[in-house]
Formats: C-alpha cells, structure tokens, sequence
C-alpha cells in the first residue's frame, strides 16, 4: 500500500484554518502556548535565513561560469524596474478609487486595535550570524569571484566548502525548516485572529484591501505574460506552477522563509538549478513589487482619511528610495513596512511621519493585515524575472 502524504499546499491551508479556529474559539493559553512554539521556530527561521541567502546566492552566481556579472546587473534592474512600475501603478489606481469609499471615521476603530498582539510564554533569542543585507553583499563578492577567478588564478577548496556548505542548508530546509512552515503559519493566523486586527482592519477597509489584492494579482498576471512572451512558454503554466510558493507566502509573511518552496517551482518552471540558485534567494531580497503596491496603496488611503496632500510629486520619490531601502527588510513578517516608516516623512510630512506617530501606527496597522498577500506577490515576480533571466542566459550568454 503507497503512503498517501499530504501535499505542503494542503497543510498550509489547514494550518491556516486552524489557527483561525484557535485563535477565535480556544482559550488565551493555548494561543500563548501555539504563538510561543511559532515564535521560537521563527527565531530559528531568521537564524537559517543569512546563512540560505549566504549559500545559495555564493554558489548560483559562482556556478555562473559566463556572463556572472551581467547576469547580477540585469536581475537587479528588472526588479527594480519591476518595483518602481508596480509603485507607481498603485498609486495610480489608488488615488482613483480610494476617494469614493475612504471615511476619516475609519481612523480610531483602526487604533483601537493596536497593542492586541498575544504574548508568548517566553522567548529564545537567537541572532543571526551575520544580517541579511550583509549575507548579500558578502554572497555577490565570493560568488563574481569565484566565477571569475576559479581554475585560473585560485583552486576549487572555496568552491568545493561553499558546495558543501550549501548541501548542509539544503538538509535544513528539507528537514527542519518545510516541515515545521505549517506551524509558524498556524501561529500567525492565531494571533492574528485572537487579537481581533484582521477582522476589524478588514471589516472597515475590506474594499482598499480588496483592489491591493487585485492589484497583486494582475501585477503578477502581466510578469508571467512577459516572461512566457519572452521564453516562449504558457503563462498560465507558469502560474499553476506557482501556487505552492504563494500559498506558502501568504502564511510565512515572508519572502526569505518562501525560498525553499520558490526553488522547487522555479525548477517546475524550467529554470536551470544555476540561474535559479542565483535568482530565486537574490529576487527574494531586492524585488519588492508586491510590498510596494501595499505600502503605496495604503500609504493613500491614510492621506485620504486624514486629508493629507498626496501627488506624483511625493510618491514618486518615496517609491524610488523605498526601492533600495527595502532590500534588507523580507527576512520577517512585517519587515518591509518597518524598513519604510523612516521614509514615511517622505508622503506625510516631518510632522506627522514621526515612526512613533499615530500616523505610521495606522500604516503598520494595516500593512500587517495585508502583509502576507503582498509577500505572495513579491515571490511570484521572482520566479518571473527568474524566467527571463534563465532565456536571456541560454540566448545571449551561453552562446557567446
């Protein structure tokens, strides 16, 4: 008799299912005791996550025998191109139609909400090695040199320890970090649920979040046309192969901790395990569109409620700094709109985008809620670049 095993898109919907449940029905100390567990595998998680961005990155990029460098150039203006058109594209939208369902009266049932957070029974600190936006700096420099230098004027011995290297953090992933992912999402949803933030945010809101959340998606519908016009491959295939990494986004929060699933998809996509390698972990942190289509979009519909002044004039600069400023932030849930609140001042003035203002709390507010559709979003644009990438290696590169 085969073991029917339950796919990771199964469980992470049961994961979420049951955290709403607990959350909503279960007593306080079970949700402290579910969100302490979660809280510690996330600790975990932030500690993995350098070290995965250190190994994958340094190997895709040191596997890259021809064309490293122009490949690292040309990832890294397609997403950032890909984060300023979808920033700009939001604000756009936003600006549209915000105004016809946009209340000031909104703003102190949003408050109110604010603090509710469910404790842990304790907490396990546990500080990565090195930080994340280092992790990246360090992968480009070993990665570019190694491809460059390797055979010619150094050995293999630095190639072949980072090959191990990254055989060890694949056995992480596969072993600890997939199967326990379930439980990290279950404790998301806990306390989301069990502090009320979800349900009041989208009960006043639910319209600005349903037209992000469109947003999203035809943002990621017109990467996957582009990068299937331009591979000559079915879009929509390559949006089934998707599904798993965005699921999987929605209940981590993060686009870091979605890599593992990311890596298989893009291997389902047809990506060569070097440009995926390379791609995948890099895109995961400095491609951005999904968050900045929230961050824009929310950042909107606070001017609105408050009756701020907001232009082109503003948000294009805010996008355009936000952009570069992001790149160290998708290690956790949340970190993309904590990375932003220092440029707030940008949109809101000096006055009011004080980080511990009332105004930056109502970002974060509802950011958080919505945080986990724009992750979904980020990761799926990776795998899109990571199309294109993957033919313009094959067709410019290899060829040469």
């Amino acid at each position: 008799m085969k073991k029917h095993e339950i796919g990771l898109v199964p469980k992470l919907i049961i994961a979420i299912v049951i955290g709403i449940l607990i959350g909503q029905f279960l007593p306080e100390s079970v949700c402290r005791f579910v969100v302490t567990l979660s809280g510690i595998f996330g600790s975990f998680l932030k500690f993995v996550i350098p070290l995965m961005i250190l190994a994958y990155v340094t190997m895709g990029i040191a596997d890259l025998s021809q064309g490293a460098g122009k490949l690292l150039l040309i990832t890294v203006l397609i997403a950032y191109g890909s984060t300023l058109v979808a920033g700009s594209g939001s604000y756009l939208v936003s600006s549209t139609l915000f105004p016809s369902f946009i209340s000031a009266d909104a703003l102190a049932q949003i408050e109110a909400t604010a603090g509710n957070s469910v404790d842990s029974f304790f907490s396990i600190a546990l500080p990565p090695v090195i930080d994340t936006l280092s992790a990246v700096v360090l992968a480009f420099i070993l990665g570019l040199c190694m491809s460059a230098m390797r055979g010619k004027e150094i050995g293999d011995t630095l190639y072949n320890s980072f090959k191990d290297f990254s055989t060890i953090i694949d056995k992480v992933l596969h072993k600890a970090i997939i199967p326990l992912l379930p439980l990290f999402i279950c404790g998301t949803f806990v306390d989301m649920t069990k502090s009320g933030r979800t349900f009041v945010i989208l009960g006043i809101l639910w319209k600005v979040f349903l037209v992000v959340i469109i947003m999203h998606l035809v943002i990621i519908t017109i990467q996957f046309a582009v990068a299937g016009a331009i591979s000559k491959k079915n879009p929509f295939v390559l949006i089934k192969n998707q599904i798993p990494a965005y699921t999987t986004a929605i209940g981590t929060q993060s686009s870091a901790a979605t890599i593992p699933v990311n890596l298989e998809c893009a291997k389902n996509d047809g990506v060569s395990e070097e440009i995926r390698n390379f791609v995948v972990p890099l895109c995961a942190n400095i491609h951005m569109a999904g968050s900045m289509i929230t961050i824009v979009a929310c950042a909107t519909a606070v001017c609105l409620m408050n009756e701020i002044p907001i232009g082109f004039h503003t948000v294009v600069p805010f996008i355009m700094t936000l952009g570069v400023a992001m790149v160290a932030s998708p290690g956790a849930p949340g970190g993309s709109i904590m990375t932003a609140l220092p440029f707030l001042y940008m949109i809101f003035g000096k006055d009011l985008g004080n980080t511990d203002g009332p105004i930056c709390a109502l970002m974060v507010a509802l950011y958080i809620t919505q945080d986990s559709f724009g992750t979904a979003c980020n990761v799926s644009g990776d795998n899109a670049i990571g199309v294109v990438v993957e033919t313009i290696y094959q067709k410019f590169i290899l060829k040469k």
